[in-house]
């Protein structure tokens, strides 16, 4: 039976989907048809996971598609709840709680948060356009075809878009009238370019055309109509939050414990740092006298931060402490790296403006395929004063501090090898954690750090970025759901994290604009370092001398999974 009738069957409650007797058999069925209508609903998802039979569509958001795929969630929730976690193997019973956590997390989207009714930046195609464009997985003209089928529905689009949108915040709506115009110069000038190289320029206008005036007319709609009564409150509530913190973590630690590790550690981390910064405040200031710990700290970090990149350089300079850190590894035989392709590039225009830096990996069923280290630029009404602010954060030795955990070997390496691990569903695959993917990545600043990269001063750096990941976790719960107001917020950032004001508006910006995600920085790294600590202690219980390479080796081979499910695996 194809997948497709195997769902119509499910819907229509003809068909029941039982684990006994097979166990295994019956839920993998059940997994690959959740994974394959996941893929199904969301194109887009479908084309960076490298399955290309979606490439010419869009998600349907329109309130029927939106409907359809609740009630969608809802009958696969209540199918995979009938297969008992008793009757699976371990790596089973970690795939069914994968798929539960994710279908009651799209349920929550859809239906209590409804995030299709307030956030704009959901409706932006300009992402689904780039993987087309930039991703060579097929040749130039077969991936200019499915352009095509994109741009046409780009009206359509937007039309639900318009139906859809309620009371956006009004930070939303403003990020996303300036995303929008990044896509449309990607429609007007990106897809051009690409389409004249291979003599299809003719062939691609019409469609260039209906989308680029669906674009601007939503971009003159956004800044005439939407943006004047975008009230809404980016805070998404207490209730909501802790919810939503549950399936975005699979963690055990409630909000509060989170909360209280996080205060705990700024504290650690002061101390720490203070240390660290010693012996390059004795040699860069022999003549004075030490100066209590925060004034020291704030004294060596203005001293590094006096050598750093700028926007016509950074990436220029991040290519090559790639390349410094990549032969680190190496020589340190730190864990074995994969041979797949990155590269350093400035973050695409429709992009920019939240996360300041992100790896944007291959797809899990694409081969061999390029990742990407992307690094934004400073906004272009940023005034001279907070652009030298935000490249002082960004200084030559948190430039490589950052190039580790973005790709080496943070989530370039991670992922790169997580795509190695298929499974029997491909549920880690299309589920994948962002709780492991980033605490992986912090975790490999400090093991590296520790391994002498870089030397003092990127230590130092390294201390303050765990500094801000503890300060992370801190305003996502008192940013979304608490009250903190901007003004304590660059406060904590700027006192307590020693960050710079570019640095610190652009974090508040960034905790507006998300909910849970920076808290996956703080918890995951306390994670990994419990799982090492536990290989250590298992090893030594052994009477075996600790094998770092092997525990990362380990570690990384069950793919991008919650970490406490990584433990059960490895028998911690």
């Amino acid at each position: 039976m194809r997948v497709g009738t195997l769902l119509t069957a499910c819907l229509a409650g003809g068909m029941a989907i039982q684990a006994a007797p097979s166990k295994d058999a019956s839920f993998q069925s059940l997994a690959r048809l959740v994974v394959e209508e996941t893929l199904r609903f969301s194109p887009e998802t479908a084309t960076q996971m490298g399955d290309h039979r979606w490439d010419d569509r869009l998600s349907d958001m329109s309130a029927q598609g939106i409907e359809k795929q609740i009630l969608w969630a809802r009958h696969m929730s209540g199918l995979v709840r009938r297969i008992q976690p008793g009757q699976l193997s371990p790596d089973q019973r970690v795939d069914r709680k994968i798929l539960l956590d994710n279908l009651d997390a799209t349920l929550q989207d859809l239906t209590e948060l409804q995030t299709w009714r307030w956030d704009p930046l959901g409706y932006n195609p300009g992402g689904a356009l780039d993987q087309l464009l930039s991703r060579d997985f097929a040749p130039l003209g077969q991936r200019l075809a499915s352009v095509k089928g994109r741009l046409l529905l780009v009206p359509a689009l937007l039309a639900s878009a318009r139906a859809n949108l309620a009371n956006p915040p009004k930070i939303y709506t403003e990020t996303a009238i300036q995303q929008f115009q990044g896509t449309l110069a990607l429609v007007k000038d990106g897809v051009t370019e690409a389409a004249a190289s291979v003599g299809m320029k003719d062939d691609l206008s019409p469609a260039q055309a209906v989308a680029a005036k669906a674009l601007e007319e939503f971009i003159a709609w956004m800044k005439a109509d939407l943006l004047p009564r975008s009230g809404g409150n980016f805070r998404i509530g207490r209730t909501a939050y802790r919810k939503k913190l549950r399936t975005t973590l699979s963690s055990d630690l409630s909000p509060e414990a989170i909360l209280a590790r996080a205060e705990k550690s700024i504290k650690t981390l002061h101390g720490e740092m203070a240390e660290a910064a010693k012996p390059l405040f004795r040699a860069w200031f022999p003549d004075q006298k030490e100066p209590a710990p925060p004034v020291l700290v704030k004294a060596v970090l203005d001293r590094i931060a006096d050598r750093h990149p700028d926007n016509g350089t950074m990436v220029e300079q991040a290519t090559r402490d790639l390349e410094e850190a990549t032969t680190f590894v190496r020589t340190h035989d730190l864990l074995t790296l994969p041979n797949t392709p990155v590269r350093v590039k400035v973050t695409p225009e429709y992009a920019r403006g939240i996360a300041g830096a992100y790896c944007e990996a291959t797809g899990p069923l694409e081969k061999d395929g390029t990742t990407f280290y992307c690094i934004d630029p400073t906004p272009s009404d940023w005034t001279p004063t907070r652009v030298a602010s935000y490249f002082r954060e960004y200084n030559d030795a948190m430039l490589r501090d950052l190039t580790v955990h973005e790709a080496m070997p943070g989530h370039y390496v991670q992922l790169a090898l997580s795509n190695r691990y298929q499974g029997a569903t491909m549920v880690r695959a299309v589920f994948s954690s962002g709780l492991f993917a980033e605490g992986w990545a912090v975790y490999s600043e400090q093991l590296m750090a520790r391994a002498g990269y870089g030397g003092r001063e990127v230590h130092l750096q390294q201390l303050k970025m765990r500094l801000r990941v503890a300060i992370n976790a801190i305003l996502d719960q008192k940013i979304q759901a608490g009250s903190m107001t901007e003004a304590q917020a660059m406060a904590l950032m700027m006192e307590q994290g020693f960050q710079e004001e570019g640095e610190a508006a652009g974090k508040w910006k960034r905790a507006c604009l998300s909910s849970t995600q920076l808290s996956t920085y703080f918890v995951g790294a306390s994670e990994m370092d419990d799982l090492r600590a536990a290989s250590e202690a298992k090893a030594k219980r052994a009477g075996k001398g600790f094998d770092l390479k092997a525990h990362h080796d380990a570690l990384l081979s069950h793919g991008t999974l919650a970490p406490k499910y990584a433990r059960m695996l490895m028998g911690l």
